[in-house]
Order: structure tokens, then sequence, then C-alpha cells
């Protein structure tokens, strides 16, 4: 019995000491979604000590730590050790990152942890302690997001002034701006504040300083309720404590805070359908108009300059100028737009103009109808229509227009079109019948029978001719270029192709599809998306400049286009010119 004892009492030690022997090195975080303001808690454990801790790169997040420590203890003659490095992390944007693996060295062998994944999403709410550091900054510190309308019409300028409001009980030393606002559906610009002052001011009644510290005109793009997202700071502070110094003074803790302006909402009217013009362009604002000529006498051959422009305030990038009409008989070329824009807190102000270039061929006198601007008056919550005043111009030396040239449209609309007759005229009359044959049919010695007997061996030529033709084709790179572009230009538009017919959803398609396609091909955020960015880009790829201009018109089209009345035609235009713009960045770009 005494040797049977000592067999299992040396099984149990020997067992015990494979358990103890198993060496555990794990990752473990106190959360894998958290808010951008709150701190996660990871902690790198391991039941034996090793040597050269090597953390994971924590490049998206502000580092505190590492704090170190190591728990000893014996439970039933067991031995149990752990020994843990914590950091604390806080968020510096949102978004899905991955914790990476951590090294060490145990007893010569490297352990690695497993990647863990966390979520960063926006703002929460904290729970509520008077006595922690963070809950007293969270309460003497506050972001604020100032609207100055709530409630526009569409396309109508409202501005967001962006104020930071400080009690005079905190010091604050340093700030950085973690996660910019979004403004989708949006047209929107930001107006510089470098060299702001600190004032004094207000807050629920209390006395705080305060600092603007961003300003951002906006144009609603779209009716109904509308989104604003929050802008989110990290700020490095000094909060007094219950602690005092020798002096009787408080004591004041370091605290890294994020601090958000919240989420805001507006709602945003439609322009009224009552009384709008035919040829409303989706002008919003106070405007003047004027058609100016540079000359009204001039000999044949010489040139003159037409200028149509729009002074005043409103959404002056937003909507295009009417067009001139003028006779045949002077040689046109494309308009030259230019713009002479400010914005400031109230909207944009300043003019807009297109400059046409004319030629008269021949001697005579033209004159150059008037034209229409109309526009939604803010102030008087109606459509307004200003006419430009006529223009003759005096062609006084050149040669007389050959009046024989003319031609008679009425005798071309007298011709008769042919009569084109239906296909399925005779569809009522029962061409087939349901009949079977009572003779029975045999495969074999058939032409079916000889045909699938011979169709391997005449497979086998095509298959070597397709496979000659697909190697010549895998070889020729610049083909295979044109035909990658094409086929990008196709994935990136399919969604605007298939709302083809839909007018709003098709431009918002469309643009959506070009904004993407520039993503992918520059990478840069939606919030870059600016013309000058663009052609900044584009050029450095050594894209052509006309194909640049190409681009930027398309753009242009699918921000004024939703208020403008387009057929089919001018969208399969816009569709056809999308896609060959596309293809052409693809193929230039370096």
């Amino acid at each position: 019995m005494k040797v049977v004892k000592h067999i299992y009492i040396l099984f149990f030690v020997l067992i015990t000491s494979l358990a103890s022997a198993q060496v555990k090195f794990e990752a473990k975080v106190s959360k894998t979604v958290l808010g951008i303001n709150e701190r996660l808690r990871v902690d790198f454990e391991m039941n034996k000590d090793g040597d050269n801790f090597n953390p994971p790169d924590f490049s998206n997040f502000n580092v505190s730590g590492p704090n170190q420590s190591v728990s000893n203890s014996w439970i039933n003659g067991v031995r149990t050790y752990k020994k843990t490095y914590t950091y604390f992390l806080t968020p510096k944007q949102r978004g899905k990152f991955t914790i990476s693996q951590a090294t060490i060295v145990i007893d010569g062998t490297v352990y690695k942890t497993v990647p863990v994944k966390v979520e960063v999403t926006a703002a929460v709410d904290k729970p509520k302690d008077p006595n922690d550091p963070n809950y007293i900054a969270s309460e003497n510190i506050h972001l604020v997001a100032e609207i100055s309308k709530t409630n526009p019409y569409l396309n109508e300028a409202i501005t967001v002034v962006y104020k930071l409001y400080v009690s005079p009980k905190l010091a604050v030393d340093n700030w950085n701006e973690i996660d910019s606002p979004r403004y989708n559906d949006f047209w929107s610009q930001t107006i510089n504040t470098q060299g702001q002052k600190v004032e004094n001011g207000t807050y629920k009644g209390e006395s705080y300083r305060f600092l603007v510290l961003r300003k951002t005109v906006l144009y609603p793009q779209k009716t109904g309720k509308l989104n604003i997202e929050p802008l989110s700071l990290n700020i490095s502070m000094r909060v007094p404590t219950n602690r005092r110094d020798f002096f009787g003074n408080a004591l004041m803790s370091r605290v890294s805070k994020t601090i958000s302006a919240g989420n805001q909402t507006i709602t945003v009217k439609p322009l009224p359908e009552q009384g709008k013009p035919a040829d409303f362009t989706g002008a919003v604002g106070s405007y003047s108009f004027d058609v100016s000529s540079s000359k009204e006498e001039l000999d044949a051959s010489e040139s003159l300059q037409i200028k149509v422009a729009v002074r005043g305030n409103g959404n002056l990038k937003l909507f295009k100028l009417p067009k001139l009409s003028l006779p045949s008989s002077l040689e046109v070329y494309e308009p030259e737009h230019t713009e002479n824009i400010k914005t400031n807190s109230i909207g944009m102000q300043g003019d807009i103009s297109d400059s046409y270039t004319v030629v008269p061929q021949y001697k005579g006198k033209y004159p150059i109808p008037s034209i229409s601007f109309s526009y939604f008056d803010l102030k008087t919550k109606s459509y307004k229509r200003l006419n430009s005043k006529e223009i003759v111009i005096d062609v006084q030396n050149g040669p007389l227009n050959n009046p024989n040239e003319s031609v008679n449209n009425a005798t071309a609309n007298t011709i008769k079109q042919a009569v084109v007759l239906n296909n399925d005229q005779f569809a009522f009359i029962k061409t087939k019948t349901n009949f079977t044959s009572i003779k029975p049919h045999y495969f074999f010695k058939t032409n079916l029978f000889w045909g699938l007997l011979l169709l391997p061996f005449l497979v086998i030529p095509i298959a070597i001719v397709f496979r000659n033709k697909k190697a010549t084709r895998d070889a020729d790179v610049f083909g295979n270029r044109i035909r990658k572009a094409d086929k990008l230009a196709k994935k990136y538009l399919s969604s605007a192709k298939k709302s083809l017919g839909q007018k709003e959803a098709f431009y918002i398609a469309l643009e959506k599809a070009l904004h993407n396609y520039l993503k992918a091909k520059l990478h840069i955020e939606t919030n870059e998306l600016s013309k000058d960015k663009i052609n900044e880009l584009l050029s450095k790829k050594r894209v052509d400049a006309e194909v640049i201009k190409d681009f930027k018109s398309i753009l242009e089209s699918c921000e004024l286009a939703r208020y403008t009345p387009i057929d089919i035609i001018t969208m399969q235009e816009d569709y056809s010119k999308a896609a060959k713009t596309i293809s052409l960045i693809d193929k230039q770009a370096r």
C-alpha cells in the first residue's frame, strides 16, 4: 500500500510540474468598443518572467505607460506567478484598429500575443464623479458649435462657429484636433481664424474665457433634416484638486481629455415651387445682372468681348450664368469664366462672369437681344427676374452677307417619312404547333452523333488559337492598360448608369462615382476634394490640362444639374463624357 501511495504522489507531482511549465503570454483589453473620449487599458500578462519585452506600435493612440506589476503566490503548494505590463491608450481618431503583436523572450524562446481588434466610435457620455479630475475638467471646459440659422432654405448660407469655453479654474496647456467634421450634403468653406485672441464671456450664466477655433460657411445642397458632424479635440490641461501645498494653495493635477461639440441637426426648406421661373438655375441671394460689350462699332474680322456678369451676395459658385443668343453671322468662341469671390461669415460675396469673344464676318448691324437672369431673393422670399439691355453691334466695313446662302427649311420639312411596318402585326396568328412525331428516332449515326464525336477534335485547334491570342494580348502592355482604364470607368459609373432618366439620383450617383474614383486614384479623403487640390494632384501625375478641365466641368455639372431641367439626352452625354474622362486620366496618370 505504501508503494502505491508513493506512486500516486509521484504522479501528482509530475502532472503539477508539467502544468506549471506551460508558458502563457497574452494581451487583454478593458473593452473592444470605446468612444473617442474614453481611455483603453491594455494588459500584457505572462505566467513566467522573461526578457526583452517589445510592445506593439500604438500609432493610432496617445500612450501612457507602461506600468509594471508582479504577483507571486502559493496555493496548496502550487506556485502562481504573474507579471503584467499595463498601457493606457487614448484614441486619436475614429475607426477600426488592430493592436498588433507584442513579443518577449522566455527561457530562450520568443513568445507573441494574438492581435486584438478595437473600434473607436464618436464621443459617448461618461459617468459623473465629482472627485474625478476628468469629471471636473468636463464640467469646466466646453466646445460649442454655434449655428447662425437652423432652418435655412436650400442653398442659403449658414455659419457654424466653434468656440472653446474654459473656466478660470482651469489652465489649458495645449490642444490638437483629432476628429474634423465631414460636411456631407453641404458646400463648405472654412474661414481662417488664426490670430484670434482669447475673449471674456459667459457660458450658462457663469464667467468663462472663450476662443473661436473655427468658422465654416455652409450651403445646404439637400432639403430635409441634415446632420452636422461634431468637432473633437484632445486637450491637455491642469485641474485643481482637494489637496493643498505648504502655503495652502490648491495643487493642480494634469489631465488629458477629449471633448466634442456634439452632433447638430438643421432642417432645410425647399425653394417654393410657386412662381419658379422655367430658366431658374439655383441662384439664391441678392444679385445685380449686367451684359456689356467692349465695342459697339468695329470692322469685319475685328474682335470684341461681350461680358455677362452677376454681382452680389449668395451662392455664386453654385449656379450657371444665362447664355447669349447671337446672330449666326457672328463667329462666337467658348466663353471664359472668371470668379472674383470672397467668403466671410455671411457667405459668398463678389461677382462671376462669362466673357465671349465675338468676331463679325460681314458688314451690317447686329442686334444682341436682351437676356434675363432669375434668382430667389431671401429678403422677400420670392423669385426675381433681371433683364439686360439690347446691344446693337455696328460693323461698318467688310464684305456683304450673301443672301443666297440662306436655306429654306420649310421645303425640307415637306419630305414624307417612309412607313415602317410593325414586326408584330401578325402576332395574333399562331404560327407554331405542339404536334410530335409518332415515328421513333435513333441517335446512333445521326448528324448529332457524328457532331458530338468530332467536336473534341475541332475544339483542340480552336483552343490553341485562343491560347495564342491570349498570350499576344497579355504581352500587349499598352493595350491592356487601355482596356483596364475602360473597365475601371465602367466599374465606377455602373450605379450612375442604372439611374439614367432619374435626374437627381443620376447626378448624385455620378458625383459620388467621380469622388470615389479620385479617392482611389489619388489616395485622398472626401474633405480634401477641392478644385485646387484636384488640379494640383492630377497635374503632378502628368494628366493633360484639357482632361483636368473636363473632369472639373463634369463635377460642376453634377452640382448645378440638381436645380436645372435636364433631359435624358443630356444625362447620356454627361455619362459618356465622365466615362471618357476617367479612362483618359487612368491612361495618362503616372
